[in-house]
C-alpha cells in the first residue's frame, strides 16, 4: 500500500479532504454571494439612472417652452392607430379642419375621437380642432355678422368642453377674414379663457393686413405658415415655396413690424413640395415628403429632385429642416408642421430629426 493511501475511505486523511473541500465550497459560495450583491446593486442603480434618464427627457420635451404642433386629419384622427401616431414628439395636435355647414350647424358626432384624445392627453399633449381651413369659405362670412356671431363662438365653447378639447385653432385666412374676424376673435377667446381652453391660430404674411393688432393680441400663440409662396395656383411662378429665407423673412416681419414676442409665435414648415415644369404651361403637382423620399432614394438630402416627366419638385429637405428648426429655437417658441400624415417613415421621419434638436 503506497504511503498515505487510505483506501477504506474513511480515517484522518480523508477527513482533512472532506474540510478542505468543505472550506474551498463555503469560500466559493461566499465569493459567488458578494458578486450577486454586488451586481444587483449595479442593476438597481443602472435601472434608476435609466428611469431617472427617460423622466429628464420627457421634461425637456414637455417641460421646455418648445412647442412642437402638428396638423393631423381629424377624419384620420378617428380611426387611426394610436400605436402609430408620435405624441411622443408633440406637444399640441391641430385636427384638420372642424366647420359647420353652411348654416352654422355644429352636429357633428365626434365621439369616435375619445381614445385619440384620451391617448394625445395621456402622453401631456394638447388637441385643438381647427375651423375653417385653405381655401374660401363663404358661409363664413354670414357666421361672423353680429347677428349671428355669438351663437357661433357658443356652440365652438360648448363643443370643447363635450369632447374635452384643449382649445380652438383658428384657421381662418385670406379672402374669409372681413371686418367682423377681429370680434369674432375677441368674443371667442372671452368665452374660451375663463374655461382654461386655448386660442390659437394659423397665420400668413400673404394676408398680413387684414390681420388687426388687437385680434393677434387675443391668441395664446400663433403658428406662422412659411409655406406656399408660390404652388400649383401659380404654375408660371415655378422654384421653390418654402424656402429658409422666407422663413426668415416671414419671421420677421412679424416679431419686429408687429410686435409679436418670441413666446407668441411658432414658425411653421411643410411636408410637402411641389413640382413645376417642364414647360411654363405644364401642370404643376404636389406629393408629401413621405412620398418623395420613398419615390426618390437620397432626396431627404436634397431639397429638389428632377421628376421623370422632366418636373423638378422643390421640398424641404432635413438640411433645410434642421436649419429652420435652431431658426425657431432662437426667434420663436416652436415649430408647426403640416401635416404629420405627410412624413416619412423610421429614419428618414422629419419629426424625428425635429425632436433630436
Amino acid at each position: 500500500m503506497a504511503q498515505g493511501r487510505d483506501d477504506s475511505g474513511s480515517g484522518p486523511l480523508r477527513q482533512s479532504r472532506i474540510e478542505a473541500v468543505a472550506s474551498t465550497n463555503y469560500l466559493n459560495a461566499g465569493e459567488i454571494s458578494l458578486i450577486q450583491i454586488s451586481m444587483t446593486k449595479i442593476l438597481s442603480v443602472f435601472s434608476f439612472l435609466l428611469i431617472l434618464n427617460i423622466q429628464v427627457q420627457g421634461q425637456n420635451k414637455k417641460g421646455s417652452d418648445f412647442r412642437v404642433v402638428g396638423y393631423y386629419s381629424l377624419k384620420a384622427a378617428m380611426t387611426a392607430d394610436l400605436k402609430t401616431v408620435p405624441f411622443d414628439k408633440l406637444t399640441h395636435i391641430n385636427l384638420s379642419f372642424l366647420n359647420p355647414d353652411t348654416l352654422g350647424n355644429l352636429n357633428q358626432d365626434l365621439s369616435a375621437l375619445a381614445p385619440f384624445i384620451k391617448a394625445a392627453h395621456d402622453h401631456n399633449v394638447k388637441v385643438l380642432p381647427s375651423i375653417a381651413g385653405g381655401g374660401k369659405h363663404e358661409y363664413y362670412h354670414k357666421l361672423l355678422i353680429d347677428e349671428n356671431r355669438a351663437r357661433f363662438i357658443n356652440d365652438l365653447l360648448l363643443l370643447s368642453l363635450k369632447y374635452n378639447f384643449d382649445g380652438i385653432d383658428v384657421d381662418i385666412e385670406g379672402s374669409d377674414i372681413d371686418e367682423n374676424y377681429e370680434n369674432f376673435v375677441v368674443g371667442l377667446a372671452r368665452v374660451l379663457k375663463p374655461h382654461k381652453k386655448l386660442i390659437t391660430s394659423a397665420i400668413a404674411i400673404f394676408y398680413k393686413d387684414q390681420l388687426s393688432d388687437k385680434a393677434l393680441a387675443q391668441y395664446d400663440f400663433m403658428t406662422l405658415m412659411s409655406y406656399d409662396h408660390t404652388g400649383p395656383w401659380k404654375p408660371a411662378n415655378p422654384g421653390p415655396h418654402s424656402t429658409y429665407e422666407h422663413a426668415v423673412a416671414d419671421l420677421d416681419y412679424f416679431r419686429t413690424t408687429r410686435n409679436i414676442p418670441k413666446e407668441k409665435i411658432v414658425l411653421g414648415v411643410g411636408f410637402y413640395g411641389y413640382g413645376f415644369g417642364p414647360e411654363l404651361t405644364s401642370k404643376a403637382s404636389s406629393m408629401n415628403y413621405g412620398q418623395i423620399v420613398k419615390t426618390f432614394p437620397g432626396a431627404e438630402k436634397s431639397d429638389q429632385v428632377v421628376m421623370p416627366d422632366g418636373k423638378i419638385m422643390y421640398y424641404n429637405g432635413e438640411a433645410t429642416i434642421r436649419k429652420k428648426t435652431l431658426l425657431a429655437k432662437e426667434n420663436a417658441s416652436g415649430i408647426m408642421i403640416w401635416q404629420i400624415l405627410g412624413d416619412a417613415e423610421g429614419e428618414l421621419s422629419l419629426l424625428k430629426l425635429i425632436s433630436r434638436l
